[in-house]
């Protein structure tokens, strides 16, 4: 007879943690907002004490900052945390882009033409919104295509940091068509299996136009602030 063993239990803040960093990638918690810890309670029906040790997990990881007296706030990205995280972001993208390359099924690439022509079609639109959860779910499906695991978790807690996506959001007429002309060649590469061509144009596509991007956005937060 089995004898029946207590399994361990998640801790409830553990569990919060994925949920957080979503609403800080996603936007629904963009740079600079205070966190409202009543509001967010209230969103994940918790008490205080699990949220507050889930910030603090968010705060190690560089998301949120822990004011003293003032609470916390979502952790605004910088001129150093670009030239500090893209490089990382692009070997990143590099290494998922050559073992895509090595596993992907005509199938995957199917999948890819559809969701790139969808991109395409919302950059023709002008549709900002679409653009960006196309190309999102774009370049995770790279990674999910790579197979490995660990590889697209370190992509994950990056791109969280970074916040990416407030980059792409009211870019340059200039900085919008080049991100595109870059996406054409990394679909071309990518149905071509170039596991050579592929990952360097993921990592200049990411040091060099999401990076210009990044850096504008940087400056339109100056001459607002």
């Amino acid at each position: 007879m089995i004898e029946s063993t207590q399994l361990p239990r998640t801790s409830l803040h553990d569990a919060l943690t994925p949920g957080l960093r979503e609403l800080i990638r996603d936007g629904n918690l963009k740079p600079g907002d205070k966190i409202s810890e009543p509001r967010l309670c209230e969103h994940f029906g918790v008490s205080r004490t699990p949220l507050r040790e889930a910030l603090k997990v968010l705060a190690a990881e560089g998301l949120i900052e822990l004011l003293p007296r003032r609470g916390a706030v979502v952790a605004q990205i910088s001129a150093e945390d670009i030239r500090e995280l893209f490089p990382i972001m692009a070997a990143l993208e590099g290494l998922a882009g050559e073992l895509a390359c090595e596993r992907i099924t005509d199938a995957d690439i199917d999948h890819m033409r559809a969701l790139h022509a969808q991109m395409m079609d919302a950059y023709q639109l002008g549709n900002e919104d679409a653009y960006l959860k196309l190309n999102r779910q774009i370049h995770e499906a790279i990674f999910t295509i790579a197979r490995n695991d660990t590889l697209a978790a370190m992509y994950q807690q990056i791109l969280a940091r970074m916040h990416s996506h407030r980059f792409i959001v009211r870019k340059s007429e200039t900085n919008w068509k080049n991100a595109v002309e870059d996406h054409e060649r990394i679909m071309e590469a990518l149905a071509a299996r170039d596991k050579h061509r592929l990952p360097q144009l993921l990592r200049t596509h990411v040091t060099g136009t999401t990076a210009a991007i990044a850096h504008e956005y940087l400056a339109r937060l100056a001459t607002t602030s």
